[in-house]
């Protein structure tokens, strides 16, 4: 019975260690991001060609590691068939002081799977 039990948290250790690492948003300041919320500073404002370029990085992820590349989502909608949208505003969102009506977001919408199935810049 011992052995099965260790035998079963290997095999959980060599999963878990197969996972891919998270991506490195290059020319992202992540720290700067996850400070900008609503894009209320416009510090997020320079990422918006880097984000397009790169967004495939972040297909994939599961929701909590979008959370940890990206920070905690602007605004999250829940959808039917369990799908999930995260929005994070590059431009000042309309709860800014400063803002505007049609400001650009980033939008990741996750499968019912939790994971990063399509992911825009509307």
């Amino acid at each position: 019975m011992r052995s099965l039990s260790v035998g079963c948290l290997l095999v959980c250790l060599m999963c878990l260690s197969c996972r891919k690492p998270l991506p490195e948003l290059k020319g992202i300041e992540t720290e700067v991001w996850m400070n900008d919320k609503n894009g209320c500073s416009g510090a997020r404002v320079t990422s918006i060609e880097t984000l397009k370029e790169q967004k495939a990085a972040l297909l994939g992820l599961s929701e909590m590691e979008i959370v940890q590349v990206l920070g905690k989502p602007d605004r999250n909608e829940l959808y039917k068939r369990n799908q999930k949208f995260y929005y994070y505003y590059l431009q000042p969102a309309p709860e800014c002081e400063q803002h505007s009506d049609s400001a650009l977001r980033l939008a990741i919408r996750f499968n019912a799977m939790g994971l990063a199935k399509e992911i825009s810049v509307e």
